[in-house]
């Protein structure tokens, strides 16, 4: 019997998907999609597409949407609240035009740049995620949201950049866009300002452009100017294969051992440390608690010193912090 021809990551299958996932034990295993989102395309009446849960087993297949869910682990929205792998919220408002790192391990950085504004009277900036810089494998690859005066939901906001080229990536909901070696992936989930990308073996991204809107700049008072809609990424991250030592502002909170400085019970939990995770661009590693490395041998060095000693690899589960057990 054929089987049905594999992709990256989950895609439309006869009622069901693969784990593309192969750092878990649940690698190329075929799953049957539930009744209430029997494919990988969001064209049924919930807009809820199928997925192949592989973090840990057994494995299972499960409904998701294909936008960003800001209140789940791995979200970064607003301005800005981030929900760490650990499950907690905290806000990181980091300062207007300059990049920070958000995840660090040694083969892969991701970075954001943030924009805002202070008005008259107040001691920080309001700042948002306006883009996101990638480097991986060699290649540097960055997406963000376009500067505009005012909002307008028929235009594309969404740039995309690879290896210091322009990328032309057509208006069509679904069109899918891969690197030469197909080691990343886009997809736009709509038209404009939304889309899904995957970075192989490493992360999937989903991604809005949003503006600030009227009823934000009444409700947080951010005294928004004439000029600038500051629009801004909303951004939910799945990490695949993390190392023990990630580190970035939100890469830290996947370490097993991570304790979270985020107070609890505050209505805005604050963390700081922009002196820490400060790079000097969208596309650097040089922040003081970056790890990436562009050698493949110091990459191997980090990933074969993975302690799976806290983990009980009889039970058949993960840590859910992307390490899985081995035999």
């Amino acid at each position: 019997m054929k089987q049905p021809k594999e992709d990256e990551g989950t895609e439309r299958k006869a009622a069901g998907v693969y784990c593309s996932n192969r750092y878990t034990r649940c690698y190329r295993e075929y799953i049957q999609c539930p009744e209430e989102c029997p494919s990988t395309t969001a064209m049924n009446s919930n807009n809820k597409v199928c997925y192949a849960d592989c973090d840990r087993p057994p494995c299972k297949s499960q409904c998701r949407m294909r936008k960003p869910n800001c209140n789940r682990p791995g979200s970064a929205c607003y301005d800005p609240r981030f929900i760490g792998g650990d499950g907690i919220v905290f806000y990181f408002h980091g300062k207007s035009n300059e990049e920070f790192s958000l995840v660090s391990d040694s083969d892969l950085q991701i970075n954001g740049r943030f924009i805002g504004h202070r008005p008259a009277g107040r001691d920080r900036d309001f700042t948002w995620i306006q883009a996101l810089g990638f480097l991986f494998n060699s290649h540097k690859f960055s997406l963000e949201a376009a500067n505009s005066a005012s909002w307008n939901n028929d235009v594309d906001h969404l740039r995309f950049t690879f290896d210091g080229q322009d990328l032309s990536v057509p208006e069509e909901t679904l069109f899918t866009w891969y690197s030469p070696n197909k080691d990343i992936k886009i997809e736009r989930v709509t038209m404009r300002n939304s889309a899904i990308v995957t970075i192989k073996d490493k992360a999937e991204i989903m991604v809005n452009v949003v503006p600030v809107t009227k009823e934000d700049d009444r409700i947080h008072d951010y005294k928004v100017p004439s000029d600038d809609c500051f629009a801004h990424l909303e951004v939910q991250f799945k990490f695949f294969n993390l190392s023990p030592n990630v580190d970035g502002i939100l890469g830290r909170t996947y370490k097993p051992d991570f304790q979270n400085p985020a107070k609890s019970g505050v209505a805005m939990p604050v963390v700081g440390g922009e002196d820490s995770f400060k790079t000097s661009s969208l596309l650097s590693n040089d922040c003081k608690t970056c790890i990436f490395s562009e050698s493949q041998a110091e990459i191997d060095i980090v990933k074969s010193e993975i302690v799976y000693a806290t983990l009980d690899c009889t039970s058949g589960a993960s840590s859910g912090y992307g390490i899985v057990c081995r035999k």
